[in-house]
């Protein structure tokens, strides 16, 4: 009997254990994903929906300036299959030609020439995603990069290891 308590006190314990790094893993993600949304997506949504040239340049700028400082540049976000939608390398380098196609735009402009350039860089930084609205063109899972594999591990082996400890404690009740 005491051999049985044994068990189900060790059990629990790794449960809780397991379940704790879970969450803790939860709780990281949220808080990368705010920080990746305020300091950087918003603002890439802010230059989309800009009226001026100037308003959308200084928008912009936050975001590039953003990616430059998390080493946002190059790479791919993908584990397993490396999808062309996931590779920061070409979501960096459209904004850098985005800012300087904005940047090389004469003072002189025609409010037509202004137009054009605005619309261009509001669909190179959206997407149309249906009854949804208007989406920033982001690469899925850039809020942890360039440590994906080792969420993706913290992810799974907590949630994996808790389910066994959960249901093995379960069984010396």
């Amino acid at each position: 009997m005491k051999k049985e308590n044994t068990k189900k006190t060790v059990f629990l314990a790794l449960a809780i254990v397991a379940t704790v790094l879970f969450c803790m893993w939860g709780g990281v993600r949220i808080v990368k994903w705010i920080s990746f949304n305020t300091n950087c997506k918003q603002y890439l949504k802010r230059a989309a929906d800009a009226n001026s040239v100037e308003m959308a340049k200084e928008e912009l700028k936050h975001a590039i300036s953003y990616a430059e400082k998390n080493n946002l540049t190059e790479g791919v976000v993908s584990i397993i299959l490396h999808q062309p939608k996931n590779d920061i390398g070409y979501w960096y380098n459209n904004l850098k030609a985005s800012y300087e196609e904005l940047e090389n735009l004469p003072s002189d402009a025609s409010s037509l020439e202004k137009t054009n350039v605005l619309m261009k860089l509001r669909e190179t930084l959206t997407d149309d995603s249906g009854e949804n609205g208007t989406k920033v063109t982001v690469p899925n899972g850039i809020t942890i990069y360039p440590n994906n594999v080792l969420y993706c591990l913290w992810g799974v082996f907590s949630f994996v290891l808790g389910c066994v400890f959960w249901i093995n404690c379960a069984r010396y009740c």
